[in-house]
């Protein structure tokens, strides 16, 4: 039997154009109250801190204020919670959630925690130099290490379901392989190890997992993303108490930011529940930073993007599958299937994807996670039965589908640093900072990214340096040194 592909191939660089070319589409809303329900999000028991300050008093005064609940707006938290550890005053941090905890992005992707060991090295080569290309590289391995490290220090690779084993990418087009060798050996060059990289040819892939495409292995990790950031969240709310407070308002979205009349504080943050003052503003919005920066918006900025998501129950046992993670045509597609509590147990398949068909757009400015498309759930409910003949049944119904916002740049890289508007005095928005844009790979880049962002403002507070990590690439950042003040 012959493999068939129910999406459209070879549409990444249509998608590119696309999210290039100008655009009259406003800035993000905020996000939609009555969202699709994930399976990460709404599985009963997963999200404990899903309502937490929701009601009550508002906190109306802080040190800083952190806008979004998602993984970079806790791994800030959890950074500042270390870097501000000799401060000789207590520090008051605010998470300002518009909906649930870290019911965005984060509560809604695919559950992968896979840093990229090649792919696209000699765009980024080409762009900003092999240095710059290596430390993207660099960025997303530290990311991976320091989190694991930090599960395996917690002992909650079981709470969180981490799973670690091999991760393929499949070549549905001879122009995939050809990219992806070239990549791999201008990386392997220039320096970088790849050498957990192992490449398999079409007779091995059937032969091991009834696919007649060519692909390649290496090490990856999955887990729930929710339940990780829930732990960091505890981490950093129990880290130095005395010291650094961490206060969580979910539903509670931020409406506006002003200079404050408080000569204590210079930023008010409108809410419907009332504003808070602060001094330190961090927006850990990704998708939605237009709401707040309007000149973030369009091709200069970042685009919300909707994803879509479905889980589908396996026909065959685990072992008959095996539990590696999977990318495909050109990274549009990713699945993997979830731990089983029984060797017999048909496991349940993450699956994600399908936007190639969403075409001109390829649900670019689209910031509304209540709804999916049929025709999406259709190319997905039929994918990997066509990839693997015999393995998977062609149109299963989901047993959950939802979708999610990316926020999308148009270099595929984020933006690290105080906020900037080119319009304006680069005073204007002083003592603001974003991490935001993570085009969809944000898991491993947004717990680094969070420690950057963290270390500014820390360097700020404190009045010293802010040190450049030798990890960070400087292209991320918004300005090639953020001021320390």
């Amino acid at each position: 039997m012959m493999s068939a592909v129910s999406v459209p191939v070879l549409q990444w660089d249509v998608s590119q154009k696309f999210l290039k070319q100008p655009s009259d589409n406003p800035a993000s809303p905020l996000p939609v109250p009555n969202p699709t329900k994930s399976f990460w999000l709404n599985t009963p028991g997963a999200s404990p801190l899903a309502k937490e300050g929701s009601h009550g008093p508002l906190t109306t005064d802080a040190d800083i204020c952190i806008i979004g609940s998602g993984i970079t707006g806790v791994s800030t938290a959890y950074h500042l919670a270390q870097q501000l550890n000799q401060v000789d005053r207590p520090i008051k941090t605010v998470i300002l959630e518009a909906r649930d905890f870290c019911s965005g992005a984060t509560g809604r992707n695919g559950g992968h925690l896979i840093p990229n060991f090649f792919f696209d090295f000699l765009k980024r080569k080409l762009s900003y130099g092999e240095e710059e290309a290596k430390k993207v590289h660099a960025i997303e391995k530290y990311t991976e290490t320091e989190l694991l490290k930090i599960v395996k220090e917690s002992n909650i690779g079981d709470t969180i379901d981490l799973s670690s084993g091999a991760h393929l990418v499949l070549f549905i087009t001879d122009k995939e392989e050809e990219n992806a060798r070239a990549d791999y050996s201008a990386a392997k060059d220039a320096g970088l190890d790849v050498s957990e990289v192992e490449w398999l040819s079409k007779e091995t892939m059937q032969a091991k997992y009834s696919t007649s495409f060519p692909g390649c292995r290496h090490p990856g990790h999955n887990l729930w993303p929710l339940k990780l950031v829930t732990h960091l969240f505890t981490l950093a709310s129990q880290h130095n108490p005395d010291k650094f407070t961490l206060i969580l308002h979910t539903s509670t979205p931020v409406t506006a930011i002003y200079p404050s009349s408080s000569s204590a504080r210079p930023w008010s943050l409108a809410t419907p529940r009332g504003t808070v003052n602060c001094s330190y503003v961090i927006h850990a919005t990704n998708a939605y930073a237009s709401q707040l920066l309007p000149h973030m918006r369009g091709p200069a900025g970042i685009i919300p993007t909707r994803g879509h998501v479905v889980t589908l129950r396996a026909p065959a046992p685990l072992p008959q599958l095996t539990n590696s993670s999977w990318w495909a045509n050109e990274g549009f597609e990713y699945w993997f299937p979830r731990p089983v509590n029984t060797p017999n147990e048909k496991p349940l398949i993450i699956l994600g994807g399908g936007r190639e068909v969403t075409v001109p757009t390829f649900d670019q400015y689209e910031a509304d996670d209540s709804v999916f498309r049929e025709d999406v759930g259709t190319v997905l409910r039929d994918f990997l039965p066509g990839l693997f003949p015999g393995k998977f049944e062609n149109s299963v119904v989901p047993e959950m589908e939802w979708t999610g916002i990316m926020g999308f740049a148009k270099n595929g890289d984020p933006f690290v640093g105080p906020v900037l508007d080119p319009s304006k005095t680069p005073d204007a928005f002083k003592g603001q900072y974003i991490a935001a844009g993570y085009s969809g790979h944000g898991m491993t880049r947004t717990f680094a990214c969070g420690e950057a962002v963290a270390g500014m403002v820390a360097a700020a507070i404190t009045k010293k340096e802010w040190m450049e990590p030798a990890w960070l690439p400087r292209h991320f950042l918004t300005c090639p040194r953020p001021a320390s003040a």
